[in-house]
């Protein structure tokens, strides 16, 4: 069980990195990856409805 802990310990001391981003710039970088998401989303949904609706 030692093993396990050693090795928890060594992948969290891995992912604290002083040198990272600040928070608002990780913020930022979210925000701006949920909008091009949401942006291909949007269009995907919108090109498949009006390729399925019927034509007049």
């Amino acid at each position: 069980m030692k093993t396990v802990h050693e090795l928890i310990g060594r992948l969290v001391a891995l992912r604290h990195d002083e040198r990272g981003l600040s928070q608002s710039t990780e913020t930022a970088i979210y925000v701006g990856i949920a909008a091009v998401v949401a942006l291909s989303i949007g269009a995907f949904v919108t090109t498949y409805v009006n390729q399925h609706l019927p034509q007049p």
